[in-house]
């Protein structure tokens, strides 16, 4: 099963949970980001091309999926204005083995923070807004699942 959703609305992890724990695969790992208070931060803007990111987002899953042997995946993503302590994404996979799981998870989450097509703005508390820059770090991330 893969699920993927762009959407506005919070996602409820627990239905979410659940929904791949009844395919019985004994092993499940999740991540939920949230927007962080940096610097008066007040509000991340998330803008996204539907048909790209939808894409985007089911070629990770596909790729985490085979390579890893799950059962499952979920990957919601929301858009929107988003405040300080508002979930943005949550990533959950199922799997017969733990680390497949684990793995598959932080896998599917470093291409989310550089390959899907999201586009991010910060808007802070004495009125400056800058779009967020592509970090080395979440670069270096994913560049070592090819190896």
């Amino acid at each position: 099963m893969i699920k993927i959703l762009v959407q506005r609305d919070n996602f409820d992890i627990g239905v979410e949970t659940t929904e791949i724990a009844k395919l019985g695969g004994g092993a499940l790992a999740s991540f939920i980001g949230q927007v962080r208070a940096d610097n008066g931060l007040h509000t991340l803007e998330l803008e996204h091309y539907p048909a790209m990111t939808e894409k985007s987002l089911h070629a990770i899953a596909e790729h985490a999926k085979a390579h890893w042997n799950l059962h499952a995946i979920t990957i919601i993503h929301r858009v929107g204005p988003l405040s300080v302590g508002d979930n943005i994404v949550l990533v959950i996979t199922g799997s017969d083995h733990r680390q497949a799981a684990i793995d598959a998870c932080s896998y599917a989450m470093d291409q989310l923070k550089t390959v899907a097509p999201f586009w991010k703005k910060e808007q802070f508390d004495n009125g400056r807004s800058e779009w967020v820059q592509e970090r080395q770090s979440d670069l270096q991330a994913a560049k070592n699942w090819d190896d």
